[in-house]
């Protein structure tokens, strides 16, 4: 995706076109799909309102309506999948990981804002929280949003539905995903493991191997769309976490491309 406001570059469409994951590409439109993700890119990356969307950009209203439209056909998930696949590839990587992390993030939720809401008592966030499953690259697999009350392991079942399988034999969490999340992934013949602070270690300790889900938070960091939750869903907040790491993932491709 673009950052600020520049289009995007033919080396970042050209890997979004390569993906194969936007329908109707080809299909003649009142507005380019390059320039309707240039503008989600510069609304994900300034976490300005639809509304404030600059001139040069399409209508906001046309923007919105591609954003929503592929939140709900499975598009942004389909691109992200793709990207990631590729990603890998350029690493020489096999396609899809074979182990995943996951871990949660609670973040606040915009006050005029009612539906899934929640406090998480152990971090004292009035909001949401975010559920990620990310590879050993940090790169986001899988995301899911709930009221921030919810527990880990009920919460993390809705990763489920996106988990990448054919490859995958361990999952890495910490002791908060014990129980329901623990069950249903070794029903899926995949290996959890637990991989937590030790007791008597205080603030951020690194993890081996699991300390990259809490890097990938920081890059969310970076996209102010996700500095806190503004969206009046929990699938659009989703939406905007694989947007941040399609975005990540294309410029790793793009720069890849202009360097060979």
């Amino acid at each position: 995706m673009a950052d600020l406001d520049q289009p995007l570059s033919d080396s970042q469409w050209q890997v979004i076109t390569a993906s194969g994951a936007l329908p109707g590409l080809h299909r003649q439109r009142t507005v380019a799909l390059r320039e309707v993700l240039a503008a989600i890119g510069y609304i994900c990356r300034t976490g300005c309102q639809w509304r404030a969307l600059p001139p040069h950009f399409p209508a906001w209203s046309a923007v919105y309506y591609y954003f929503r439209r592929w939140q709900q056909d499975g598009t942004w998930q389909r691109l992200n999948t793709a990207l990631n696949q590729a990603d890998r590839v350029r690493e020489g990587r096999e396609p899809e990981p074979a182990l995943l992390c996951v871990d949660s993030q609670s973040v606040k939720l915009l006050p005029c804002i009612f539906e899934e809401r929640g406090i998480d008592g152990g971090k004292l966030v009035n909001g949401r929280k975010r559920h990620i499953a990310v590879d050993t690259g940090g790169r986001i697999w899988s995301a899911h949003v709930t009221a921030a009350n919810v527990a880990d392991s009920r919460g993390g079942v809705g990763l489920l539905a996106t988990l990448p399988l054919s490859r995958l034999a361990v999952v890495l969490t910490d002791v908060g995903y014990r129980g329901e999340f623990a069950d249903q992934i070794g029903a899926r013949q995949v290996r959890f493991e637990v991989a937590s602070r030790p007791p008597t270690e205080r603030g951020f300790v690194p993890l081996a191997q699991r300390w990259v889900v809490e890097r990938t938070f920081a890059w969310t960091c970076f996209y102010r769309r996700l500095i806190h939750d503004y969206e009046f869903t929990t699938a659009s907040h989703c939406a905007w976490l694989l947007i941040a790491n399609c975005a990540i993932c294309i410029n790793r491709l793009a720069a890849a491309a202009d360097r060979s």
